[in-house]
Parts: structure tokens; C-alpha cells; sequence
């Protein structure tokens, strides 16, 4: 089972010899590492190319122009010759560990169409400052699951075959392309979290989701979180109709309120603890 590393590069080559190197340490061999540089304005361009060198095991490509983050991501899938799909920024790192602790799952599980993990948030050295308790396991086959609060996090890996049969990326978003992604594919099968820290993310001033777009990101997912709901031809949530058309996200989140009742979570976890019991 062949695992495809993906790496959507914009102006960080700076950074990208820590991912380098993590790549090169893992202790599952069979895998293949896809860049692709969105038009950058820097140098990453001839970093990158002179880290790679001739290993025939990175492949690199570039955009001709700026495309965005969606098509990008897009393109990389199509790229990938891997049974099994990861994106890696090019300024984060993951564990030696990451790749195979996931392939074991999906060997022993065929049904699991996605793994994750947990992160670490590191400084700019990439030296861990905080592992966030967010990541957990979620209710597998929910239609009103919308990894909203977010549980589903780095590192993500996923079946290609399965993708396949999705909408596929969304090549517009330039925000919460990843959680619309999560969302089509737990649509198809199962997901299951592994307990481990496999992922490095690096905080930096450059980084895409710490820049001037963050504001805009809850309004990107909650349109990601609309388009779930019409895709799942949901009329009602928890009673209250779901608009026919997107307003604002203030509408979609308020939907969703429920969710955080203590009544919510505790019947949340009892699912989730029979589930692992009859898996």
C-alpha cells in the first residue's frame, strides 16, 4: 500500500527542509511525496529543488499561475499514485511514525476511509508548545455530523479510491478546503482517530490559516457545513428548517447550538463508546 505525501507550497520554501527531513524518517517505506508550488513569489522554487535533488521518490510540479489553495490541493490528488492520500504543509513536519501508524489501520480496517491524529502547535523553530485536546474520536454514519466543534484535525490521511467517488475538492475555497474535504469523505465511509501526535504545525506570521484570511474562516466553514447539509438533503436540524439558500453563518451555527449541551455530549459519547465495541 503505497502512502502519497502531498505538498501545496506558497513562498515557504524557507521552511521546507524540517518537512524534508520528516519525510525521510519515516519508518514506512513505501511512499512518494507530490509538491506542487503555486506560482511562488520567492525562491522556493530553486530551495526545494535543491533539497529533493534527483530522489525519484519527490516529484515536483508547478502552477503557472497562482491558482489558490483549492485547485492546488485539487491537482495534487490527481498527481498522487498512492493508495492512500496525506497533505503535509510544506512548513510543518509530521513523526516518524505518522505514515504507518495509519496505513496499519486502513490494512486491518477495510470499512475506515480516513484516519487522524493529534497536532502539536510549535513555535518557528518547530519546537512543540501546546498539543490542543480537540482531536477525538467522532460518531461514525451521523447525518448531522459536521466536525463542528472541530474534532477531525492533522494528520489526516485518506483513501484515493474513495475520494474518487466524492464531489472532490472544493477548487474555489481559499479557506476550510480541508473540512469540506473531511465532510465528503466521512459521507462514504468510516473515520477513525488515532491517539497519537503525528503532526508538527508550525506558527508563523506567513502561515495561511494565521494571516489576514483567518476572520473570514468561520464564514468559509460554515458554508462548507451548508453544502453538507444540501448534499445530505437535510430539511430540519434538531427541529428548526435549514434555509433553502446560504445566508450567514450566524443562521448555520445556531443550528448547530444543540450540540454543545451537556445532554448532546453525553449521548454523543455513549455512540462513540458502542461503536468501538461492535467494530
Amino acid at each position: 500500500m503505497k502512502f502519497s505525501v502531498l505538498i501545496a507550497n506558497y513562498n515557504n520554501g524557507k521552511f521546507f527542509k524540517e518537512c524534508y527531513n520528516s519525510i525521510l524518517a519515516q519508518d514506512y517505506k513505501n511512499w512518494e511525496a507530490v509538491i506542487l508550488d503555486d506560482a511562488s513569489t520567492d525562491d522556493s522554487v530553486e530551495v526545494i529543488k535543491k533539497i529533493i535533488g534527483e530522489d525519484a521518490r519527490f516529484r515536483f510540479f508547478e502552477n503557472s499561475e497562482n491558482s489558490g489553495v483549492g485547485i492546488t490541493k485539487s491537482k495534487l490528488i490527481e498527481l498522487a499514485d498512492g493508495d492512500i492520500c496525506g497533505f503535509v504543509d510544506p512548513d510543518d513536519a509530521i513523526t516518524p511514525n505518522a505514515l504507518s501508524s495509519s496505513i496499519k489501520v486502513f490494512e486491518k480496517k477495510k470499512d475506515v476511509i480516513l484516519t487522524y491524529t493529534k497536532f502539536a502547535k510549535c513555535d518557528e523553530n518547530l519546537k512543540p508548545v501546546e498539543v490542543p485536546k480537540i482531536a477525538q474520536q467522532v460518531i461514525n454514519n451521523n447525518l448531522y455530523f459536521f466536525n463542528c466543534p472541530v474534532n477531525i484535525v492533522h494528520f489526516v490521511s485518506f483513501r484515493k479510491e474513495v475520494y474518487n467517488k466524492t464531489e472532490k475538492m472544493n477548487t474555489v475555497m481559499k479557506i476550510a478546503e480541508d473540512q469540506d474535504l473531511y465532510l465528503k469523505m466521512y459521507e462514504k465511509g468510516k473515520v477513525q482517530f488515532i491517539n497519537e501526535t503525528n503532526y508538527l504545525y508550525r506558527l508563523h506570521s506567513g502561515g495561511i490559516s494565521q494571516n489576514d484570511n483567518r476572520p473570514k474562516s468561520r464564514e468559509y466553514f460554515a458554508k462548507v457545513i451548508f453544502n453538507a447539509m444540501q448534499r445530505r438533503k437535510l430539511k430540519l436540524i434538531n427541529g428548526k428548517p435549514i434555509p433553502k439558500e446560504y445566508t450567514t453563518s450566524k443562521d448555520i451555527y445556531e443550528l448547530l447550538e444543540y450540540q454543545n449541551k451537556i445532554s448532546f455530549r453525553i449521548k454523543k459519547k455513549l455512540i462513540i463508546i458502542l461503536q468501538k465495541l461492535f467494530s
